[in-house]
């Protein structure tokens, strides 16, 4: 079964003018106010070849935006993978080395027998990361699925995806067995700590479609963390807000044992299997199965297909979250 190809509707922004910031680490900006307030960041480019976010933050900087609370970051992760990007092989800049996104641990970054592209890059990142309060990290996805949070485990990232109020999924899971994410470092990961982080999967890597939503989703997360207000950026960056949003919980990964892994169809994600023990791939010539009735797959894809790697989640619909009554529509 081959896998679809998307074409690319956007233009990959020139960041070469954003290299220089006062923060002494390249392509990392952090503005302070100077009054009292959180320290929030927006980042961008955590893959290579995820370019809506890359384009909401160089627009941000082009535009010249500065916080009026608290102190704001933008910034663009891994540089060199958005550097190798090739239109003719473009899910081959996810990374230079490793996955950018799974190497968020003390432990790892502490590690001096460990190096990468991606660990050299997230160690000069980690003293600003180190002092971030609230995290949008903006990415998007390998196949056209429709925009999604991904909130991690805590009750605490429902709560703030539920004060963002879009888009309408609520994804609630773990991470990957391959290794944590940056939404879910140190305190973003601690439920004793008021820090907080969202990872917002836009839409398929190169729709339009899917800078609109980083852009909604950007412009909604700076004003509810109050570092700006809500006229400070373009009023059409809004969109319609869900009637509800869905909070599915991720009961367990489905991870590649080999390169012999196939999907039963063409999945591309939020899928609900309706019984128990639905075949929906084969896994080193073995079937999987949906352990229960009702079960939602979350990103099915194979591009990134290698041993040890996450191919699908396995999610269930756990409540249901009406629209705040006060959110802003357009």
């Amino acid at each position: 079964m081959n896998a679809p190809v998307y074409p690319i509707q956007v233009t990959f922004p020139d960041i070469g003018p954003h290299e220089h910031s006062d923060t002494g680490t390249p392509y990392v900006h952090t503005f302070d106010s100077g009054v009292p307030g959180p320290h929030v960041m927006i980042n961008a480019l955590t893959h290579g070849n995820e370019v809506c976010g890359a384009i909401v933050v160089d627009e941000l900087l082009r535009a010249k935006l500065r916080p009026r609370r608290g102190r704001l970051t933008l910034a663009f992760a891994n540089v060199d993978a958005y550097r190798r990007f090739d239109a003719a092989r473009p899910d081959a800049s996810r990374f230079v080395d490793q996955d950018f996104n799974r190497v968020w641990t003390a432990r790892t970054l502490d590690d001096a027998s460990l190096d990468s592209s991606e660990l050299r890059r997230a160690r000069a990142m980690r003293p600003v990361i180190d002092s971030v309060d609230l995290l949008l990290d903006l990415h998007s996805m390998h196949e056209k699925s429709a925009p999604l949070i991904v909130a991690g485990p805590l009750d605490k990232g429902i709560a703030l995806s539920a004060q963002l109020g879009t888009p309408t999924t609520v994804i609630c899971d773990e991470g990957h067995p391959e290794g944590r994410r940056m939404r879910d470092y140190e305190g973003f990961g601690d439920p004793a700590s008021e820090k907080n982080a969202l990872l917002i999967e836009c839409g398929q890597h190169w729709e339009e479609s899917a800078v609109a939503v980083a852009r909604d989703v950007t412009a909604r997360f700076l004003a509810h963390a109050r570092v700006v207000d809500a006229g400070d950026l373009p009023a059409d960056w809004n969109r319609p807000l869900p009637d509800e949003m869905l909070v599915v919980r991720v009961t367990e990964p489905v991870v590649a044992k080999s390169m012999d892994f196939r999907f039963a169809d063409a999945y591309s994600g939020l899928e609900v299997f309706a019984e128990a023990g639905s075949v929906i791939g084969w896994n080193d010539g073995e079937p999987v199965t949906t352990p229960y009735a009702d079960c939602m797959l979350v990103m099915p894809s194979l591009r990134q297909l290698r041993p040890g790697v996450t191919v699908v989640r396995l999610g269930k619909v756990e409540r249901r979250i009406p629209a705040k009554p006060d959110a802003r529509r357009v």
